[in-house]
């Protein structure tokens, strides 16, 4: 294909004005995220230095980044060929790592960390101290290779995702979810796992 059919293509599929954006944006990740495949500014980033990339990182528009560490360590650690999309906002204060191939969709929350304990008779926690003021209580996530988190999921503290799994929209993850599965609802629940024998996702 040559040089030609491919700006057009490009224009056919933008727009002009869309076909603009993205070539400024191109030009800002070169600058600014060499290692990146494409980022889609605005950007929102907060604790730079505790954070990984690895290369071909893509982004879309309004991807809001916070890494609260205070330590040499990254606490948000993302994998090569990783795709986030609009407005997916995470929020790592222990650690979040994102394995490579992850793919996550639009408005997507990914945590560590609560503002107050739960779990503990804690007066600090306690509905009478407004929740700004409570302490930050983290345990880390972890996200596998080749993990497909849908539309408006959420993850929450101290959860694992398997290798290959696929998270629902609008799912809310509260425990640990296995290698090659699929997981819906709130709480998000296994519904399906792939099955090597027969090269099929079945029913649980």
């Amino acid at each position: 294909m040559n040089g030609g059919s491919s700006k057009s293509m490009i224009i056919g599929r933008y727009g002009i004005l869309g076909t603009v954006r993205l070539l400024r944006n191109w030009i800002l990740t070169r600058l600014l995220f060499p290692q990146a495949r494409l980022i889609r500014f605005p950007i929102f980033i907060r604790g730079r230095k505790s954070m990984r990339f690895g290369p071909r990182l893509t982004t879309g528009v309004h991807v809001r980044l916070d890494a609260l560490g205070s330590g040499k360590e990254p606490v948000l650690v993302i994998g090569a060929n990783v795709e986030l999309n609009d407005s997916v906002h995470i929020g790592a204060l222990e650690r979040i790592e994102i394995g490579d191939y992850a793919l996550i969709a639009s408005r997507v929350f990914i945590t560590d960390h609560n503002h107050g304990l739960y779990d503990t008779r804690d007066p600090a926690s306690a509905p009478t101290v407004s929740p700004g003021r409570r302490p930050l209580a983290s345990r880390p996530v972890r996200i596998g290779r080749n993990v497909w988190i849908g539309e408006q999921a959420c993850i929450l503290p101290g959860v694992t995702i398997g290798d290959g799994a696929i998270i629902g929209a609008s799912s809310v993850v509260t425990r640990d979810v296995p290698t090659n599965s699929i997981v819906a609802g709130n709480p998000a629940k296994v519904i399906r796992v792939y099955d090597d024998a027969s090269g099929e996702w079945k029913k649980v």
